[in-house]
């Protein structure tokens, strides 16, 4: 029997018991995570009052942002729509993918304040969008 009909058979049997089975993990899902971040700006805290404008994309469905060098444990980030002006909500923004704004429409203007000061620490940061 080869792995791809012994998984089969194994499954059909956990389905057939009532159990839930997980689907494997999709190319596609991957690709589209890849091609998101494989996209992203890297900026430097502190040299700007707001990063950007930028204009979202569709390789992302959200904004995320992350911490890529320096000292800072993390930083606090916002998004400033151009359409509103005013910040979504600060979000705490460490060394793994965040996301700072959800479902966001492509082709939409938007600026990344510097949040709080880092009071001598440094970050080099990463947005995707």
């Amino acid at each position: 029997m080869t792995g791809r009909s012994a998984r089969a058979s194994l499954v059909g049997l956990l389905v057939a018991l009532g159990f839930a089975v997980p689907a494997p993990a999709s190319a596609a899902g991957t690709a589209a995570a890849t091609s998101c971040y494989g996209g992203a700006v890297t900026v430097h805290y502190g040299e700007v009052l707001d990063f950007g404008p930028y204009r979202t994309t569709s390789r992302c469905n959200d904004i995320n942002m992350r911490i890529v060098g320096g000292d800072a444990e993390y930083v606090v980030a916002c998004v400033k729509f151009e359409k509103t002006g005013v910040c979504n909500r600060w979000t705490k923004v460490g060394w793994s993918w965040t996301t700072i704004a959800t479902d966001v429409l492509d082709g939409t203007r938007f600026t990344v304040p510097n949040g709080v000061d880092l009071e001598g620490s440094s970050a080099t940061l990463q947005i995707a969008f």
